[in-house]
């Protein structure tokens, strides 16, 4: 059985939020029973994209994470819903906006906070993935329709080629630890769950100073060689995907024929260790 899977590239989210746009003007003021009653003006995000910022100027950079009904296989709402929830052969997630009618318990049960109470219809919603749209042909929800940079795709394939997929690209699930086994995967989201240290590389020379462009930095932790990389033209060099709080790290950094420099970085949280300026050794 084919079934409905969404990957979402965190590296490629610009919160333009034309995903958020998209679903209200789908939803809001539209009922698709079945499916779903009309969405409110207000209040609802059944696109919710988190922001993250890491690091310290000048090395700064912010991550983007859209949250949304994961269409979980073992999914905590329908064991909520006492059968006004339904979980498709497809894939999708689907609640009964009639059969849920008054029970508010719902949106308490999803522990992505994906879901909405709608107080004028008195029911519990979410993103339905456009199912109305997909039954009638369509090959993607209107999410992934309005993305414009390809940060969100969605494939409807066998449950062995997705898992093939998640293994070839390093796809990633929110809160493995839920147990939920969701649909809703992410790609690189090391931008938004990880930290990372960085800097810049200069040199000293006859009294100037400038980019030492090909610096190789080397970053070790417990004398463990953990990566290595080469400065870019304006000297700069980042690890990513490092974990929080994961103690002490050492940077070392030969350029040429300068002194080589060791750092050490207690990380915690994204760091970045400014310019390190190397100097020229005498007589080179």
């Amino acid at each position: 059985m084919k079934r409905w899977n969404l990957v979402i590239d965190v590296a490629k989210c610009e919160e333009c939020n034309n995903c958020f746009l998209s679903c209200k003007d789908e939803f809001v003021g539209n009922d698709f029973l079945p499916y779903s009653v009309a969405q409110p003006r207000h209040g609802h995000r059944w696109v919710n994209i988190m922001t993250k910022e890491r690091g310290q100027f000048p090395k700064i950079d912010v991550a983007n994470l859209p949250i949304s009904c994961m269409h979980c296989d073992h999914a905590p709402c329908i064991k909520a819903a006492s059968g006004a929830a339904v979980k498709r052969d497809d894939g999708i997630v689907l609640i009964d906006p009639v059969k849920a009618e008054g029970n508010k318990g719902l949106v308490q049960a999803c522990p992505y906070g994906a879901m909405y109470w709608n107080e004028e219809r008195r029911v519990a919603q979410k993103c339905t993935l456009c199912a109305h749209l997909l039954d009638e042909g369509w090959r993607e929800p209107r999410c992934v329709q309005a993305c414009p940079t390809g940060a969100r795709r969605i494939f409807r394939i066998e449950d062995a080629e997705m898992k093939e997929k998640v293994r070839e690209e390093m796809l990633e699930v929110l809160h493995p630890e839920y147990a939920t086994q969701p649909r809703f995967y992410y790609k690189n989201m090391y931008r938004y769950s990880k930290c990372f240290i960085a800097g810049d590389v200069a040199f000293k020379r006859d009294g100037l100073i400038d980019c030492a462009e090909g610096a190789q930095v080397t970053l070790f932790k417990d004398r463990q060689k953990i990566g290595g990389a080469l400065t870019d033209n304006y000297g700069d060099f980042k690890f990513d995907g490092l974990e929080e709080r994961s103690g002490r790290y050492t940077l070392e950094i030969a350029f040429a024929r300068c002194q080589r420099r060791i750092i050490e970085v207690e990380l915690t949280a994204s760091r970045s260790v400014g310019t390190v300026v190397l100097e020229t050794v005498q007589g080179s």
